[in-house]
């Protein structure tokens, strides 16, 4: 149950009011789905109410400023920056008076009063709270009372979003190369290099994501690799951004001597439980990137950074497999690829490795039919012939057919 709510009254006494969904067991709900569940209302007496009715209310607020709590302060100043933008807006009347006439009498003991609405069918922020804003759904059943204020019972309502991650997009490859040098002018200490892949861009929570990156120290100085999950959140209000940048997950590799490489062949970074990328609404968005960077003794980290997106569904695996291992074979193999010809040379023809007289010894004879002039009298499967050819000749070095002057050509081999 959502809550109760008591209160005394001359019109009698409602001993609670709460608001449970249908099913209490799903997680969020998305766009073009339907909401149903039941206000629950339990009387000690009889209650005299004008109605009840039922609210369902989403938006997404950002503000900040001295008042950014509220929309107008108690000294009448508004925040600095404030933006708002509304989802949903419904209203429902559950329970009404009688025609003609003011008021019901809702007798004692408990009433269930169901409900049912569906959300719209355009997208849906995913709810959210952050420090300059939030994105909030929710459910209030509001009892209507003569000569008493109404009784209220509110839910939260959890909308996501959904993002999937095995679109081609979020599929694709991230890679970056950079290079820095250590130190200014003549005192240089060498360059450092690194370079950062990932398989795709698109991620779940609970998945880890595996790593590759080459550190190569040609400094005089010992540096430490570093990798880390950092989510952004962008707040837009009344023209003005804020900007809130955190971190979520990190993992640390081995020191880097001077002159040494250091490979990461897919270490892992599990992403911890977080709200997905925010990437549909207008005032408030939330993304993420992957950090590998390099701390380097008295000089500026040398950074990576790629994109990458928290998604809802999860990784299939299908379609994209194949393209993986292909390009894991094509990159492995491509040192291949600079010894062999462009057309490949056919293979020899049958009839140039048997000799003449053994063509002619297997060659079977097919005489003409006596009664028959031409060839309109054969069947259809005449004129196939028998193959009656014996298989290739084993490999040997030593020709059987020796010619009388023999040809010396240099034999050469690719490597």
């Amino acid at each position: 149950m959502g809550g109760d709510a008591g209160a005394g009254g001359p019109r009698g006494r409602v001993k609670s009011l709460g608001l449970v969904f249908e099913d209490e067991s799903k997680g969020c709900y998305s766009s073009g789905e339907t909401v149903a569940g039941h206000v629950l209302l339990e009387a000690v007496e009889p209650v005299a109410l004008r109605g009840l009715r039922l609210e369902a209310h989403g938006r997404a607020t950002s503000a900040w400023g001295p008042s950014a709590g509220a929309r107008v302060c108690i000294g009448g100043r508004a925040p600095a920056a404030s933006s708002e933008v509304e989802y949903l807006n419904l209203r429902l009347r559950l329970l009404e008076a009688p025609a003609g006439e003011d008021v019901a009498l809702l007798q004692p003991g408990k009433h269930e009063f169901p409900f049912r609405f569906q959300l719209p069918s355009e997208p849906l922020p995913t709810s959210f709270s952050g420090k300059y804003g939030s994105i909030q759904y929710c459910v209030r059943a509001v009892l209507e009372r003569p000569q008493v204020p109404d009784q209220s019972v509110r839910r939260e309502l959890p909308v996501v979003s959904h993002v999937d991650v095995n679109t081609p997009p979020l599929l694709t490859p991230m890679l970056k190369t950079q290079e820095k040098m250590i130190g200014c002018w003549i005192f240089t200490s060498g360059p450092v290099s690194l370079s950062v892949k990932i398989e795709r861009k698109g991620y779940c929570n609970g998945e880890a994501i595996p790593i590759y990156a080459e550190i190569e120290n040609c400094s005089s100085r010992l540096v430490v690799p570093k990798a880390a999950i950092f989510q952004t959140q962008t707040y837009l209000a009344s023209g003005k951004t804020k900007t809130v940048r955190h971190m979520v997950a990190n993992v640390r590799g081995n020191h880097i001597g001077s002159g040494t490489t250091d490979t990461w062949n897919g270490k892992m970074l599990k992403i911890p439980p977080v709200t997905p990328s925010i990437l549909d609404c207008c005032i408030i968005r939330v993304d993420y990137s992957l950090a590998v960077y390099i701390h380097i003794p008295g000089a500026k980290k040398l950074t990576q950074e790629l994109p990458l997106v928290i998604g809802t569904i999860p990784y299939s695996g299908f379609g994209r497999r194949n393209s993986s291992v292909a390009s894991q074979f094509s990159m492995d193999m491509s040192w291949l690829a600079l010894t062999l010809p462009e057309q490949p040379e056919a293979p020899p023809n049958y009839a140039d490795v048997v000799s003449e007289e053994e063509f002619s010894r297997h060659v079977p004879p097919y005489p003409q039919p006596p009664d028959c002039e031409g060839e309109a009298c054969y069947s259809m499967f005449a004129c196939i012939q028998e193959f009656r050819f014996q298989p290739p000749p084993l490999y040997s070095e030593v020709d059987p057919h020796p010619s009388d002057a023999e040809e010396t050509q240099p034999v050469s081999f690719i490597l």
